[in-house]
């Protein structure tokens, strides 16, 4: 690395601290309140990017899948009142995803503080950290000396225990003071040595104990995820299962935590569960969860694991002691990084002989039945799509959405082999944010240089298809395919199982998605045939910019097994039972 210039004011002294810690790009907004800071990014602009967002949203958003794709801290700045409310959406998805994050809002100066002044918002108040809120801390700089120690403390904070995001707050005058040299020592504030991740290590005792509850199971099940994998941790968790010969599910939109080509792979738990595997859950005698929190997705609104007592044994490995029995009440709980553990017990030998191996093998079997699609109307058969994506993408292709029905042909379609191949190529917000997979896609294309391709819905698009102008500005190719039925179509879904025929608030009146994006500087192109899609998809692979490829579903394909018209049909049956 270059000498790097002394930092002149606490503005600069921030982006120091920020390329001590190894950060190379910067998600954000720019706002008058934090100009001292834009003028480090320039006097430090050979170590670090800033990378100019269309709206804040999309900037956290970015931030997010950048701390997801590194494991260290995705860092994003916006500015006061709106800038970070608008942020606050990609906060949130840190915070549920457990995904490492800090969010620098520029604030008001000391001398308006608490006078309402423009723009200006109780941040500890908005963000405040608590078991379900924003953020794991909320803090103020008030002091520029201290700059180099809040930013350390906040990327521990941000990665270690449950990872989650840090929120700190920049009064504008602050970043603007001078730095002067300390009297005695007569230095500068320096920033800090790079924060790295405190490991947590399984015991001995416990790794006992895990053995002696395998060893009285006869059905037993592994639900893998959560943020804090590493490719050795992947890869040790496979040789884990085949040694002991265990079927391994991952948890919701985690699905890269484990081979899905692997015979032992058994599928995910999440939205559209395959209903066997649920069925197998249930029956199983031994549940080990490998670093998932257990939340309402993965334990099928807590019905396939009952809360607060499960019938399963249960057996809890977490980072983050808090998480432990924290719902559930674990037959052995385990507070060790989930990659870690899985290191310690790669080393645990097997019996020669186990009773469930049928069982593992009938659990993989269940995974290859339910990549059969069903029979389904229309010109476009989504799960011929699904498989010419998988046919022609890279393996390290990162895989990218945001909410909506339409995610789930690839939740259920897409063969991820990801982390225990080396890289992780799933980027989607467990919190079910709208909007998260464009930027996600674009802010991997910028930070790792591969493809990144990203399934989208006509409404999810539309709240933050500006982050294309984004994508064109810095070269990043993304390939995007749009599903287009003119509507909400998960709301509507449940609209009409619940209140059938009485449409309301889920159309939508859209533009041409292709047009728009070659407005933005994208090809785009329209399609209505599922013949149209190799081609076209052959062509946005050959071409250097990015791909925006429209498909115009039929509004009938409402899900992956079934259809509008028999969801509203089976409502008016149950209606006319009730009558």
């Amino acid at each position: 690395m270059k000498t790097l210039p002394p930092p002149q004011i606490g503005g600069h002294l921030l982006v120091q601290c920020l390329v001590e810690q190894g950060v190379t790009h910067v998600f954000g907004v720019p706002g008058e309140s934090y100009l001292a800071v834009l003028d480090g990014f320039h006097l430090y602009r050979e170590q670090i990017q800033f990378i100019i967002n269309r709206q804040e949203g999309g900037a956290a958003f970015m931030a997010e899948a950048h701390g997801k794709l590194t494991r260290r801290p995705g860092i994003c700045f916006v500015t006061r009142g709106p800038g970070a409310t608008n942020a606050s959406i990609g906060v949130h998805t840190a915070f549920q995803d457990s995904t490492p994050m800090i969010l620098f809002v520029g604030d008001v100066a000391s001398d308006t503080r608490d006078r309402e002044a423009f723009q200006e918002v109780d941040y500890q108040s908005f963000f405040g950290p608590s078991t379900q809120g924003f953020a794991k801390r909320v803090e103020r700089i008030d002091d520029v000396t201290r700059i180099p120690e809040y930013v350390a403390r906040a990327f521990a904070t941000a990665m270690n225990g449950r990872p989650g995001p840090v929120v700190l707050v920049l009064p504008e005058d602050m970043l603007t003071q001078a730095l002067i040299p300390h009297p005695i020592s007569h230095k500068l504030p320096q920033a800090l040595a790079r924060v790295e991740k405190v490991k947590g290590h399984i015991g001995l005792e416990c790794l006992s104990m895990l053995r002696e509850q395998l060893l009285k199971a006869k059905q037993p099940m592994v639900i893998a995820g959560g943020s804090d994998w590493t490719p050795e941790g992947a890869q040790a968790l496979q040789q884990f299962a085949q040694q002991w010969q265990l079927p391994v599910s991952n948890a919701f939109r985690f699905q890269d935590t484990f081979d899905n080509q692997h015979p032992l792979y058994a599928g995910d738990v999440g939205i559209g569960i395959n209903p066997k595997l649920a069925a197998r859950i249930k029956a199983s005698d031994l549940i080990l969860a490998f670093g998932p929190r257990l939340g309402e997705m993965t334990t099928g609104g807590y019905t396939l694991i009952d809360a607060p007592c499960p019938k399963q044994t249960l057996v809890h490995i977490h980072a983050s002691a808090e998480e432990l029995n924290r719902v559930y009440q674990a037959d052995l709980a385990i507070q060790a990084s989930p990659a870690q553990a899985a290191l310690a017990l790669a080393e645990m030998a097997a019996p020669e002989s186990l009773p469930w191996a049928d069982w593992a093998q009938a659990c993989h079997a269940d995974y290859l039945a339910n990549l059969q699609p069903q029979a389904l109307p229309g010109l476009i058969d989504m799960p011929a799509v699904v498989a010419t994506l998988q046919r022609h993408l890279p393996v390290d292709t990162v895989v990218t959405n945001g909410a909506g029905n339409f995610a789930s042909w690839v939740h259920r379609f897409w063969r991820y082999q990801g982390l225990a191949k080396g890289v992780k190529t799933q980027l989607a917000p467990t919190n079910g944010a709208m909007g998260y997979g464009v930027p996600a896609g674009i802010a991997a294309a910028i930070t790792t240089g591969r493809l990144a391709f990203t399934i989208t819905g006509d409404g999810d698009f539309l709240m933050n298809g500006q982050e294309l102008a984004t994508a064109m500005q810095y070269g990043a190719k993304t390939i995007i395919v749009l599903l287009n039925n003119g509507m909400f179509g998960t709301i509507r879904m449940h609209q009409e199982r619940e209140y059938p025929q009485h449409v309301s608030g889920t159309q939508l009146a859209n533009p041409h998605f292709a047009a728009l994006a070659q407005a933005y500087g994208y090809t785009g192109v329209r399609i209505t045939r599922t013949d149209e899609f190799e081609p076209a998809l052959l062509a946005a692979l050959a071409r250097a910019e990015g791909t925006l490829i429209e498909l115009m579903l039929d509004p009938e394909v409402i899900s992956t097994r079934g259809t509008l018209a028999a969801i509203t049909q089976a409502s008016l049956e149950r209606e006319a039972d009730r009558r």
